[in-house]
């Protein structure tokens, strides 16, 4: 596992950054001024952020669970982890099977000065956390081949993480790298903003998230989103909001109100 040691002055309280405002959202308490006031701003122009940000934790859950329980994987690789929360990655896949082998990777330092809740793993299992970024996939796959068998099929989480590489050229090239790493069998599952539910809405808000959040935000339609994937087998529902993906009704029969945030699970074929 990475040091952690963190320095203090490593940890920008006054750079707004994403992993601490969406801990915000979701009620969380590691975060600062700046983290807050960028939140707070967002919620005023698009108000259903909250749910957005419930909606993709959900499927989180309901995606690891699919994996472990339904294809059998037992390795994840999850890249922009974010802070701990309830049901991370870890707890939710080793409840189905607890002999499930976890990777954490965020570029956070203050993600690593709380990685000790993500390293809480089963007795028959493992957890590890990596200090990394997206933009340098090979040394992502380098540091997690010490927990991870990458001869066998891995679950590669990418949620809520594509929309801050914001050339399509460089994020395709990261993202054919982690599939060549990893054999047949292999599922990617994905989450990312769109503007297919809410449209300038969402866009006048991630304007806003942009002018002083880090990293900054770039919008994709679903359609494009699905591009990336181009070749691999698409789970059922397919690309679909997060908050409809294999979703349980509402009491009264309906679906849960859709997000602008889209997602999807693929399979290596």
């Amino acid at each position: 596992m990475a040091d952690e040691s963190v320095r203090a002055d490593k940890i920008r309280s006054h750079v707004p950054h994403t992993a601490r405002i969406w801990n915000y959202w979701l009620g969380g308490k590691d975060n600062f001024a700046a983290d807050r006031e960028v939140g707070d701003r967002v919620r005023k122009i698009f108000p259903v952020v909250i749910e957005l940000a419930r909606a993709d934790r959900l499927f989180l859950g309901r995606a690891v669970r699919y994996v472990a329980a339904e294809a059998g994987i037992r390795q994840f690789l999850d890249i922009g982890t974010g802070l701990p929360s309830q049901d991370n990655t870890h707890e939710v896949a080793q409840r189905v099977a607890p002999e499930s082998r976890i990777v954490y990777v965020d570029n956070d330092p203050l993600v690593l000065v709380h990685a000790r809740a993500l390293l809480t793993s089963s007795a028959e299992g493992a957890t590890d956390y990596i200090e990394a970024d997206l933009h340098d996939p090979d040394t992502i796959l380098q540091q997690a081949a010490k927990t991870l068998d990458f001869s066998q099929p891995v679950a590669i989480m990418l949620l809520g993480i594509m929309h801050f590489i914001s050339d399509d050229d460089e994020l395709q090239r990261i993202i054919d790298r982690l599939l060549a790493a990893v054999p047949s069998g292999s599922h990617v599952a994905v989450a990312n903003t769109t503007t297919a539910v809410n449209g300038e809405t969402t866009a006048e808000a991630v304007r806003v998230w942009n002018l002083d959040a880090e990293p900054k935000l770039k919008l994709r339609t679903p359609e494009r989103i699905a591009e990336f994937f181009d070749g691999l087998e698409v789970v059922e529902p397919g690309w679909v909001s997060c908050s409809r993906w294999r979703a349980e009704p509402e009491y009264d029969g309906s679906l849960p109100v859709e997000v602008d945030q889209w997602c999807g699970i693929v399979r290596k074929p």
